[in-house]
């Protein structure tokens, strides 16, 4: 049955009057929102395809004759490229969550959509790049999908708004700029302070060639944003603590917990129950050992699982279990600013100021470790030091005025997650977007089709 009051409407979209206007107020749209008034130029291409056609802006198709099939699947699939081009550059982009950092808030094989325009999109840094893929080729652990002989300069379009303290984040890695291509989920800097950087560079049968990679196309990540500008940042034995006050614990927040039995271990069904990964139990740390007293010799087991608070009481109801407590770690840890004469660790770190554009610090050489890297690689200024003295772009300085807000991320796993306790904060240049839903979710414990977490799937993300 057709739709016969469609028909005036559509009588009025074949005007090409129609088309012409509605195409060029989009178009005027999206060159006010892209700020490049130059774009304005194409304005009048736009008129020759709806109105004058002097000129065939698609040549794989002769004028004033049917288009074959071949043709017709060129039309669409240029046009189909296009369309998903500036729908991932400015709108929306897919995301698949690698590792367990944000468990269980997030998990290992969820697919998510991210928001670009939550926080503003940024405009493409390396615009000439292979469509559909981050920074390497289909089918190739190597190969760039991209070329950084054309980069654009940092410039981010307006938004909905500004990222919001606990919102998950999802962002370009910072210290993914330079890349051991055999050891890409671990970052350079880390590989060169455990191992030197002269193995680094000269093993390629462990480490790779060595690459670099430009802003936008570095390793995504999502943690969340745990501090915003200018406050002020702290963790006592495990409590995170933001301008002095306990922050919330969310409800799927993790942290290793001990675990100790009678001497009967857990049923690893009762774990998967809880939603505990097999990769967790399979790897916990599971110690026996005996302990004397006046009647008889028992023997006790140890866990260390990462587990919500919700499921440490669920584990300390079991009848063999003696104690459930979290797992504080008291070592000293290699966390930012890598500085061997601060003890800090990911349970006991801090405090810390977030730096927020515009602000000016005093500079010392005690206290420049934690903002070297934000003068002289996010803010590109040539950073020296003579004589105990601190010397920026070859002046003197005893301080630095921020060009750019920044920001604390952390996983909601929490010892489990490496964030901003290990590689410092994270630029505003770096911020990609916001995750928003989740359309498809994996379990890798388990074979098709039980894998598929249906009641994961087309559910928003909660932050």
């Amino acid at each position: 049955m057709k739709l016969k009051f469609l028909e005036p409407i559509k009588k009025i979209y074949k005007n090409k009057w129609v088309r012409f206007s509605f195409a060029a107020i989009i178009f005027i749209l999206w060159v006010i929102w892209i700020g490049n008034y130059w774009l304005l130029l194409g304005l009048p291409i736009i008129y020759d395809i709806y109105i004058s056609k002097k000129v065939n802006w698609t040549p794989w198709k002769k004028r004033g004759k049917k288009p074959s099939k071949l043709v017709e699947w060129i039309d669409a699939i240029i046009f189909a490229v296009v369309a998903a081009t500036l729908i991932r550059t400015f709108f929306i982009e897919a995301f698949t969550i690698p590792t367990s950092s944000m468990e269980k808030t997030l998990l290992v094989g969820d697919y998510l959509f991210v928001s670009k325009v939550s926080y503003g999109p940024r405009i493409p840094i390396t615009p000439l790049s292979f469509p559909f893929v981050h920074h390497t080729m289909p089918f190739s652990e190597t190969a760039r999908s991209f070329v950084d002989w054309i980069q654009w300069p940092y410039k981010r379009l307006a938004g909905f708004g500004k990222i919001q303290r606990n919102d998950m984040v999802v962002f370009n890695f910072p210290e993914g700029d330079t890349v051991a291509l055999k050891r890409q989920a671990e970052s350079y800097y880390d590989l060169c302070r455990r191992y030197g950087r002269n193995r680094v560079w000269n093993d390629k049968i462990n480490f790779g060639e060595i690459i670099y990679r430009p802003l936008d196309k570095k390793e995504n990540y999502i943690k969340r944003c745990v501090a915003i500008p200018g406050d002020k940042i702290e963790i006592r034995h495990t409590q995170l603590f933001i301008n002095d006050k306990p922050a919330d614990n969310f409800k799927f927040l993790q942290k290793n917990h001990e675990i100790i039995t009678n001497g009967l271990p857990i049923n690893t069904r009762n774990l998967e129950r809880l939603g505990i990964s097999q990769e967790d139990i399979q790897f916990c740390l599971m110690t026996q050992f005996q302990v004397y007293d006046s009647v008889a010799k028992i023997n006790t087991i140890h866990y260390l699982l990462p587990l919500t608070e919700e499921n440490a009481n669920a584990i300390r109801s079991y009848p063999n279990v003696i104690s459930v407590k979290v797992a504080e770690i008291k070592e000293r840890e290699d966390v930012f600013p890598q500085d061997s004469t601060i003890s800090y660790n990911r349970d006991n770190f801090g405090p810390l100021y977030v730096p927020a554009k515009g602000q000016t610090v005093q500079l010392t050489l005690k206290n420049l470790p934690i903002y070297k890297r934000i003068i002289e690689v996010y803010e590109k200024n040539k950073l020296e030091i003579k004589d105990n003295k601190i010397f920026i772009n070859g002046n003197e300085a005893n301080s630095y005025t921020f060009k750019m807000d920044y920001y604390f991320m952390m996983g909601d796993n929490r010892h489990n997650s490496q964030d901003s306790r290990f590689w410092g904060f994270v630029p505003e240049d770096h911020i990609v977007g916001r995750p928003i839903f989740i359309w498809l979710s994996l379990d890798k414990d388990k074979s098709f089709p039980s894998n598929i977490r249906w009641n994961r799937m087309f559910r928003i993300v909660r932050q």
